[in-house]
This record gives structure tokens, sequence and C-alpha cells, in this order.
């Protein structure tokens, strides 16, 4: 039978979530309100999972997380929250949670939740996989985040224009130019035109000869 601690500050929810999760086998060795009730449970009370609201008094559920991250042995959570999966679940994963499902959600995939994190698996939705994985890829080259105008003005600059040349190609007040061309050093990190044209050949950004 898994056996799960409750920390919600609602005694009515943790007595629904009590009563349906015993239909399914699940037994609820403890109930906690908050941090202040929870931690004494840590050191008496064995579980094979934790769930978890992220509104609570006192410390969040978040910060609750933090605080079991750096224990020992820390317990198999799976947040259980009204909060929508945007950014709550990515925020709580993060933090170390091995799971989250919505409030709204039935009992099925609770029970379901519980026994994958109860395995040592993760329980993420398809939403909260997208999250992650947009969370964890590299961040893009600085110049692919530059205005079409910026990317212009790059190509014009790294290829050794003055910068009345420029104005008179991009047709802008050199004034207005020599604003972007600061900007756009700020932006790629460079300190002038020698290092601006090196960043262009680095990354290809240069028309061919």
């Amino acid at each position: 039978m898994t056996r799960v601690l409750l920390v919600d500050d609602h005694a009515l929810i943790r007595r629904g979530l009590r009563d349906a999760l015993a239909d399914d086998g699940i037994a609820v060795a403890g109930e906690a309100g908050g941090w202040h009730e929870l931690e004494p449970l840590l050191a008496t009370t064995p579980c094979d999972v934790l769930l978890l609201d992220i509104q609570l008094p006192g410390l969040s559920g978040l910060e609750i997380l933090e605080r079991l991250a750096n224990r020992p042995q820390r317990p198999r959570t799976l947040v259980v929250s009204m909060y929508p999966e945007d950014p709550y679940a990515l925020r709580a994963l993060q933090a170390g949670a091995n799971g989250y499902v919505a409030k709204s959600g039935d009992t099925a995939q609770l029970v379901e939740a519980i026994a994958r994190v109860a395995r040592g698996e993760r329980h993420i939705s398809a939403t909260i996989a997208r999250l992650l994985a947009a969370a964890q890829a590299p961040e893009g080259a600085a110049h692919e985040r530059l205005s079409p105008r910026e990317q212009m003005l790059l190509s014009l600059l790294a290829q050794g224009l003055r910068l009345p040349e420029v104005a008179e190609r991009m047709a802008l007040p050199p004034r207005t130019v020599g604003v972007y061309r600061a900007r756009l050093l700020e932006k790629l990190k460079v300190s002038g035109a020698a290092e601006l044209a090196h960043y262009a050949a680095r990354h290809g950004l240069l028309p061919a000869a």
C-alpha cells in the first residue's frame, strides 16, 4: 500500500483527498497544514509520496521544496495545486518536485500521478514537458534577437561602411543611425567596429565575397 503525507491548510480538502485516495488503496500516513506541522512529521512518519499544496500559511509550497532539497533523505514530492501549470508547475519542478497536478483534475489522474512518483518517476503533462524543454534550451545567439532593421545595420557596419553611407543605404538621418549603432554594440556586447566585424564573420553574417 502506498503511503502519503498530505500538506494543505484546508482541513476539508485534506479530508476529501483522504477519502478519495482510500478507495484506491492509498493510505494517508499523516496530515499537515504547513511547514510547522510537516517538519516533525517527516522525522517520525515514513511515506512514499508527499502531496504538497503551493499556497500555504507561513512558508509556501515552493519554499518548502527548497527546504526539502537540503535534507539528506528528501521525500518524493507531488505538488497538488489550484494554480495553473504555467508558470507554477515549472517553478515547482525546478525547485525539486517530482510531479505536478491540478486540483481541478479527477481522482484517477491524481492516483496515477502518485503511483508514478512513488516508483521514482516524474509525472508531468505535455504542457509541462514543453515548458521544461523551453527553459532548458540553450539561449540563441545575440544577433538572433535583433529586429530586421538592426540586422541590416549590423550587416552594413560589419562590411566597413561609414555612418553617412549606412544612413544613406537605410534612408535615415546620420544621427539616428549613430543612436542605433550604440544600441547595437550594447546588445551584441562588442566595443567597436573591429569587434563588430569579427562577430559578424564568426557567425557567418557577412555577404559572400
